[in-house]
C-alpha cells in the first residue's frame, strides 16, 4: 500500500497596511476646531452680545462645546488605511466655512451704528405683534414700546393718550443731512436672533445744545414723549454721555 502524504499549504504572509492620514477627515476636523476657537473667544472676551441677541446666546457656549469634541473625535480618528485624497472642493467649502472666522477675529468690537442705521429698514409690526400684550396703559413707555406702538393698529392711539409722559431712554446719536444742529435722532436696533435680522428704532429729540453731541456718541435721554402720527418726538430735559451697553440691541 502505497503512503500519500498530506502537505499543509503554506501560508501566505501579508505585510500590514500602512495607516495614513485622513486629509479630508483633518480638513473637517480644522474647519470644527476653528469655529469651536471662535466661539470660546466671544465667550471669554465677553463679545456674544455684539452678534446674538439674548435669546440666541445660548448657542455661543454650546457651539463651543459641540463642536471641540466633535473635532476632536475627527482628528482622533484621522489615520485610516486607505484615506480618500484631498479634492479641491473639499478647500473650497473649508475656506468659505473659515471665512466668517477670520473676519470677526479680525474685525475690532464694535455695535452696529448710524451707518447701518441708514440701510436698515424700520421695525415692521409682524416682528414684534407678539409681543404687544405685554405693552398697556400702565406699562414703561420703552423704546421696545414704542417700536411696536408705531407699527401695530392702535398702538399710536396708546402712544398719543401717554402725551407728556416722562420717559428715559439710551441710545446712540444719529443725524440725517436735514437735521437740524438742535436736534438729532435717538437710535437703537432691535435684534430677534442675530445681528443678520436687526432693524432700526428711532425717535426724534429736540431742545439739544447745537453740536454737545457727535454720531454714533451713546447718550441717556430723558424728558417728555410726544407721538406726532408715526413720528415720535422727545423733549429732552437732560442728555448725558453714557458708555456703550454691554447688551447695545433690543429684544423683543
Amino acid at each position: 500500500m502505497t503512503t500519500v502524504e498530506r502537505r499543509l499549504p503554506t501560508p501566505i504572509l501579508t505585510t500590514p497596511r500602512r495607516r495614513r492620514w485622513n486629509g479630508v477627515r483633518m480638513v473637517a476636523a480644522l474647519t470644527l476646531a476653528a469655529w469651536s476657537g471662535l466661539f470660546w473667544f466671544l465667550m471669554l472676551t465677553g463679545r456674544t452680545d455684539l452678534y446674538l441677541s439674548t435669546r440666541t446666546s445660548w448657542i455661543v457656549p454650546m457651539g463651543a462645546g459641540v463642536l471641540g469634541v466633535v473635532a476632536a473625535g475627527l482628528a482622533l480618528s484621522a489615520r485610516t488605511t486607505a484615506p480618500p485624497p484631498v479634492r479641491r472642493r473639499h478647500v473650497a467649502v473649508a475656506a468659505a466655512l473659515l471665512v466668517p472666522v477670520v473676519l470677526v477675529l479680525a474685525s475690532p468690537p464694535a455695535t452696529l451704528g448710524s451707518f447701518s442705521a441708514s440701510r436698515k429698514a424700520s421695525s415692521a409690526g409682524s416682528g414684534l405683534q407678539t409681543y404687544w400684550g405685554t405693552f398697556d396703559r400702565s406699562s414703561d413707555i420703552t423704546l421696545l414700546f414704542v417700536t411696536a406702538a408705531q407699527f401695530w393698529p392702535g398702538g399710536t392711539q396708546l402712544l398719543a393718550e401717554r402725551a407728556g409722559s416722562d420717559v428715559d431712554f439710551v441710545g446712540f446719536v444719529d443725524r440725517n443731512v436735514d437735521t437740524p444742529a438742535d436736534e438729532f435722532l435717538l437710535t437703537r436696533f432691535v435684534v430677534s436672533c442675530c445681528v443678520a435680522d436687526a432693524t432700526v428704532t428711532q425717535v426724534r429729540v429736540v431742545n439739544v445744545p447745537a453740536g454737545a453731541f457727535e454720531v454714533d456718541e451713546w447718550v441717556e435721554v430723558r424728558g417728555q414723549i410726544y407721538p406726532v402720527g408715526t413720528e415720535i418726538i422727545v423733549t429732552a430735559a437732560t442728555i448725558d454721555p453714557v458708555p456703550t451697553p454691554d447688551v447695545p440691541y433690543l429684544t423683543p
